[in-house]
């Protein structure tokens, strides 16, 4: 998925204790600046679908919320996309899909993705055979290690209601060492996935491990595969006047942590009030308190980490440790394609009446039942 720029000029920076230079949406309440001195670390504007600011060892996160419409016998939209459909204004996007939006076939190497739908459907294909089709709340996990090619294409399946897509796709880096292994994909249906619920809070555990729930297993070179690299990935939804307590992470200090604020009105953290979508990195080593204080449900994603702390050298969909990585990463990729594409079609989508499968190895699996 493509990467941007973000801009970072809507939030108002926040000092070293957690208060503002602006009154909202940050309100300074100087109880809760002794208590939780140092606890908010920096604020970044969110404008969907932009990427979002992310810390190592994450690469990438965006938010998509596309509200597509029913689509047609054909699975299609009512409008055709221009090949970079990006434009925020419109209730969907087509991304670089054509009549049914999505990414036809394109190629990562060097790192890893997270796809974590909350609604809605994606069709997988991938150079290695692979494919699947997951959604309302399935997780795909996508080690590209020394190169894979893949399609993520989002049918409108409903021909008699809207096809709302919602889902989180983020970046998790690899360390040197690991970025030349054997690509891999993994699939979490959602009946697999842990979540807790608990006074108007519902966390899930995608990756990690938060309150002794434990998510499911990653791909086995994942940074995420190490208990002691403390990643997390976790979905928090609040009902309004629900309040949380995020814990401290178990590596302390030296974890980064991140919280997305993408849906919902107002939240109060650290004792001020929040009104503007936000990234908030904050201290790892402390508690974080937040409450949703509008009138409706509260989304944040949290994403936690110890750092990979290698140089970073990326272009495009490759993402390597220097630049003369990056050239090899080109010339490998113009001789190879990673293995070709198996695939009669470059935006690979599957009938209507398929479900939900997890296509590994020449092996097809499906979801437990429901």
């Amino acid at each position: 998925m493509r990467r941007a720029l973000l801009s970072h000029a809507r939030v108002p920076a926040l000092s070293r204790d957690c208060s503002a230079s602006h009154a909202r949406p940050f309100a300074r309440r100087a109880t809760a600046r002794a208590a939780m001195s140092e606890v908010i670390q920096g604020a970044h504007a969110i404008s969907v679908p932009a990427p979002m600011a992310t810390r190592d060892p994450f690469l990438f996160c965006v938010y998509h919320k596309d509200l597509y419409p029913a689509g047609d016998a054909k699975m299609q939209a009512p409008r055709r996309g221009n090949g970079a459909d990006f434009d925020a204004k419109q209730p969907y996007r087509m991304y670089h899909g054509d009549k049914i939006p999505g990414f036809p076939q394109h190629p990562h190497r060097g790192f890893e993705t997270i796809t974590a739908v909350m609604k809605g459907t994606i069709d997988h294909s991938d150079s290695h055979g692979n494919a699947g089709r997951y959604g309302d709340g399935d997780l795909q996990y996508m080690t590209a290690g020394a190169g894979i090619v893949h399609g993520e294409m989002f049918p409108l399946k409903h021909d008699d209601k809207p096809n709302t897509l919602q889902l989180f796709q983020i970046w998790l880096n690899l360390p040197s060492a690991d970025k030349m292994v054997e690509p891999a994909f993994v699939m979490h249906w959602s009946e697999d996935i842990p979540v807790r619920k608990r006074d108007g809070v519902e966390i899930t555990v995608w990756t990690g491990e938060y309150d002794g729930v434990k998510a499911l297993a990653p791909t086995p070179n994942s940074w995420a595969a190490k208990p002691e690299n403390d990643v997390g990935v976790y979905l928090l939804k609040m009902e309004p006047g629900a309040a949380f307590t995020l814990a401290r992470a178990r590596g302390g200090k030296s974890t980064n942590r991140s919280l997305y604020f993408c849906e919902g009105s107002a939240i109060e953290v650290c004792g001020q009030t929040l009104d503007r979508k936000a990234v908030l990195d904050v201290d790892a080593s402390r508690e974080v308190q937040v409450k949703n204080i509008g009138e409706d449900e509260v989304i944040i994603l949290v994403l936690q980490g110890k750092p990979i702390g290698e140089p970073v050298a990326q272009h495009g969909p490759f993402v390597m440790t220097s630049e003369a990585e990056i050239r090899q990463a080109f010339s490998d990729y113009r001789q190879t394609q990673f293995g070709g594409w198996p695939w009669p079609e470059d935006a690979v989508v599957f009938p209507r009446e398929k479900g939900r499968f997890a296509l590994t190895g020449g092996v097809e699996s499906a979801p437990p039942a429901r």
